[in-house]
């Protein structure tokens, strides 16, 4: 069985106040078979400008559960190298989270 076509996205969040608000939209997608994530990560760059990229199995927040909940498999297709190219064109004190998803 193939894979395709596939997708990728980067949504900033200012201020490092990343919540988690749009787990349920994306769990809306899951669910009603349009999409299948594939990868998922998220990008902290504080306000020193040091970037610390986290995958959802290093971290043990609620938010990030309610994302490891939507992932029922990982490709590790986002890596370290891309998790700190995209840090670096954030801005200090930013958070972006990296999705790669199937369109079903």
């Amino acid at each position: 069985m193939g894979i395709g076509p596939v997708e990728y996205m980067v949504v900033a969040f200012p201020g490092n106040k990343f919540k988690g608000e749009i787990a349920p939209a994306l769990q809306e997608l899951v669910e009603s078979n349009t999409i299948r994530i594939i990868d998922l990560s998220f990008v902290h760059k504080d306000a020193n400008g040091d970037v610390v990229g986290v995958e959802l199995e290093d971290e043990g927040s609620d938010v990030f559960q309610a994302f490891h909940a939507l992932t029922a498999e990982r490709g590790g297709l986002i890596n370290d190298d891309d998790m700190m190219d995209i840090g670096a064109a954030r801005d200090p004190d930013s958070s972006a989270a990296i999705l790669v998803w199937e369109d079903v």
